[in-house]
């Protein structure tokens, strides 16, 4: 896969990202050399950072991340990709509250931004917890996301469930889980923890008109997965995912497969 970057202005490598974290990410998404569902990121990338209590500059319009993308990834001749794009703020002389903000994204292809692809395992971990606070549903420097990582990598696992305080469900280190028994997909609500996700919206937005199945947003324990026919996982980062197994129950995903197929032909460019 290949990877392309980008800057605003002058980059200066030793910046508030790189030292405290200080940045919100957020993804946007070319499919067949169109941007996809922009605006639904775009207004996603002012919340994050209006949560962040970042300037955010009159110049950070639609029409500007539009035309930037456009230009620098589409007219590249870049067909299928995700374009992880973090803004943050600029380590200059001014107090913090009147920082400027600059931003940075990275391009990496892939086949389709909303093709099923391979089947993942998952298990839960439970020496950590995430927050259902303000922060919690954006896409921040997080260090439990560095430690689910490793976890992940050590136990021989694609990813992990990670538990709020409360000991319920909030999401895995990479995206939201969708959890699907009979004719009701389950997903956990923002206020466990769970991220605002453009992409996952798009989905069950996109099942719920077309009465594919009921959409619950609920509060859950972990072992309501063991209940579940299939389950998927959404990603702004990395796509989306069919659930295979978590522990030792294993899941198909036949009917998440025939809605995905149904979601994509939608969204045909």
């Amino acid at each position: 896969m290949a990877h392309k970057y980008y800057t605003s202005g002058n980059f200066e490598p030793v910046n508030r990202a790189f030292l405290f974290g200080d940045a919100v990410k957020v993804s946007f998404f070319i499919r067949n050399g169109q941007l996809i569902l922009a605006e639904e990121c775009y207004f996603f990338l002012m919340a994050s950072m209006r949560k962040m209590r970042m300037n955010i500059p009159l110049d950070y319009t639609f029409d500007f991340f539009r035309e930037l993308i456009v230009q620098q990834v589409v007219e590249q001749g870049v067909m299928n990709a995700v374009v992880h794009f973090m803004a943050y703020r600029d380590a200059d002389d001014h107090p913090l509250p009147k920082s400027g903000t600059s931003f940075y994204f990275e391009v990496q292809e892939v086949d389709d931004v909303l093709a099923l692809k391979p089947e993942i395992e998952l298990d839960m971990i439970r020496e950590i917890s995430v927050n259902t606070n303000l922060l919690s549903n954006i896409r921040v420097h997080c260090p439990e996301n560095v430690y689910a990582e490793i976890y992940a990598r050590e136990n021989d696992l694609d990813d992990v469930i990670l538990l709020n305080p409360q000991k319920r469900m909030a999401r895995t280190r990479l995206g939201n889980l969708l959890l699907l028994h009979n004719n009701v997909i389950r997903v956990p609500k923002q206020s466990e923890g769970a991220f605002i996700s453009p992409l996952m919206e798009s989905f069950i937005t996109f099942v719920h008109k077309n009465n594919l199945a009921e959409i619950e947003q609920e509060e859950m324990i972990a072992f309501e997965t063991q209940k579940a026919d299939e389950i998927l996982m959404i990603s702004d980062e990395k796509g989306v995912f069919p659930v295979g197994k978590i522990r030792n129950k294993t899941f198909g995903y036949s009917r998440f497969s025939e809605m995905t197929d149904l979601w994509k032909a939608t969204l045909l460019v």
